[in-house]
């Protein structure tokens, strides 16, 4: 570090909230740069990239591959060229690997090389996380010396768990703790972090930075809303969330420390707009990242379909969404009318393409075989898998991926048809339940939400949501017919799922011991079914695959 190098009492530090791609390790670096770039313009002399963003996150069981580890590092190198012209420095998250093991880590890049690293020590293995499985525990770490400035880097975990490793930090002398974080979103995540953070600022008696990941990944949103929270406890600066964003923060010396002068204070979303957001960000970067042009939804006239093709809409504008109407004898007028109705409001293209035949040559197949029974649920899954037919046929002629459209309510209890309605690539509500997908619908119609593409007004018919849904297999048919009203189903479900409680412990609720049993017994009935469904958006703190991970063959039952 050269005496024109280093800093006074002002410390300029941009937070790079981007959106990387796993294993586009050529585009996360184009990033990087473009950021470096940016924050150079502004002044910067730090820039704090999120965790692993080099090879994107979660990289899962890519860096189990050497080729790509050594990728990354050969991407980290060249960003640290880039650091000899005397511009700003980098944090950047990679994964790195050696003769000891494999790690999650970061390099702290600064005059035209690497001048340390730094590993990632609690490692993750709950929930959506599987860290211990492919990376080794760092070595506990102290700070490094920036431009004259002791930086403490613990990286995501490091400061949610309890190993003590912003302690060690504070103790060999960090000024400033940077944590570059890898985050996904459920609800209420944002206040969550920040009480996280907040108890690492008062056992530490340091300012933390918090800079998080946005994107979507698979089932998982990174939300953003990165923060910081001055050692005085106060709230230094937040990031807007779901936005990508370049947050460029003034950070003075005084006797007491360092404090941020400036940055920036966005608002965040809450309730159903943090939810609507974190579907519309999950949808639009599964299909933009796995490179598909458009897609195709079967739009039925019911709430669940109609809210999906709202997030199509919105996530990559109308003329990127193909919505098909499959009626059958059974489809009522006003469903006729309602999807039509949403098509027009959404501006999305609209087909009608009859299943009468398909059924009908169906049943006539297998009429022999089926003579002398009784005709039931064999006969209304036929509808259901000629539509999902009919729609992965449009898909394989015009290259569009196929949006399924079941809500968890449904995919708990098993209320959904595999090789049917259960056809698809990507599904933006499979974690919310029908009450909720029924809140989103009404805040959507009242809301744009930022970086949408869709209309505004009532782009969701108010008789989609005021009339009883059905899935109309059957005359008359309603879901009420074969399940409990949906607000008592939800809350069963709620306990359940994300609550893990006993049926004895729900039924104080107020609830049917009766109709908890019956809950519970199809939610396990149905879990060979979830293995097989699409992924889609997590929302809620425990959502189906990552983060619940029951036996298909399983006989217990809470008795």
């Amino acid at each position: 570090m050269t005496q024109e190098n280093a800093l006074s009492d002002i410390f300029r530090i941009a937070i790079g909230q981007l959106n990387p791609t796993v294993g586009d390790v050529t585009g996360n670096l184009a990033k990087a740069r473009e950021a470096r770039a940016d924050a150079a313009r502004e002044g910067a002399h730090l820039l704090v990239l999120t965790e692993l963003f080099i090879s994107g996150y979660p990289p899962e069981d890519l860096v189990l591959k050497p080729a790509f580890i050594r990728a990354c590092w050969k991407a980290v190198e060249r960003l640290a060229a880039d650091t000899a012209d005397g511009g700003p420095g980098v944090i950047i998250g990679f994964p790195r690997q050696d003769e000891n093991g494999r790690y999650n880590s970061v390099a702290v890049l600064d005059g035209g090389k690497v001048i340390a690293v730094r590993d990632k020590v609690d490692l993750p293995n709950y929930g959506e996380f599987d860290e211990k499985r492919v990376f080794h525990q760092g070595a506990m770490p102290g700070p490094v010396n920036f431009r004259g400035v002791r930086l403490g880097i613990p990286i995501c975990e490091d400061i949610w768990g309890d190993l003590g490793v912003c302690e060690t930090l504070a103790e060999s002398g960090a000024e400033i703790l940077l944590s570059p974080n890898g985050s996904p979103y459920y609800r209420g995540k944002v206040d969550i972090r920040h009480q996280v953070v907040l108890k690492q600022v008062i056992e530490t008696g340091l300012p933390l930075i918090y800079a998080a990941q946005l994107g979507g990944q698979d089932e998982l949103v990174f939300d953003g809303a990165s923060f910081a929270f001055n050692a005085d406890r106060s709230l230094a600066f937040q990031v807007s969330e779901f936005e990508t964003a370049l947050a460029v923060t003034t950070w003075k010396r005084g006797e007491s420390g360092w404090h941020c002068a400036k940055g920036p204070m966005a608002r965040i979303p809450e309730g159903e707009e943090a939810d609507y957001r974190a579907c519309l960000l999950g949808f639009r970067d599964y299909v933009n990242k796995n490179g598909f042009k458009t897609v195709v939804l079967g739009l039925s006239g019911g709430i669940d379909s109609a809210i999906c093709a709202a997030i199509a809409v919105d996530a990559l504008g109308e003329e990127r969404v193909r919505t098909v109407m499959l009626p059958y004898r059974y489809t009522s007028e006003d469903s006729l009318k309602d999807a039509a109705d949403c098509a027009k409001a959404l501006g999305c293209r609209y087909d009608i393409v009859p299943i009468e035949q398909p059924v009908t040559g169906f049943s006539s197949a297998l009429s022999d075989l089926f003579a002398g029974t009784d005709s039931g649920i064999t006969e209304e899954n036929l509808q259901s898998r000629a539509r999902g037919v009919i729609l992965m046929a449009i898909s394989n002629k015009f290259g569009a991926m196929v949006v399924t459209t079941g809500n968890k309510s449904e995919m708990s209890v098993g209320y959904a048809t595999l090789y049917g309605d259960m056809n698809g690539g990507f599904n933006p509500i499979k974690d919310l339940y029908k009450m909720q997908v029924y809140a989103l619908a009404r805040w959507r119609n009242e809301n744009v939400p930022p970086t949408a593409l869709g209309p505004s007004g009532e782009v969701i018919p108010l008789n989609i949501i005021d009339k009883a849904p059905s899935a109309e297999l059957r005359p008359d048919q309603k879901d009420q017919d074969s399940l409990p009203p949906y607000p008592v189903l939800d809350d069963i479900l709620e306990c359940l799922v994300e609550k893990e409680m006993a049926v004895e412990e729900i039924v104080a609720r107020g609830h049917d011991v009766a109709t908890v049993h019956r809950v519970e017994h199809l939610l396990y009935l149905a879990e060979y079914k979830r293995r097989q469904s699409a992924p889609g958006v997590k929302i809620t703190k425990k959502n189906f695959g990552r983060d619940r991970r029951y036996p298909i063959t399983n006989r217990f039952r809470d008795r």
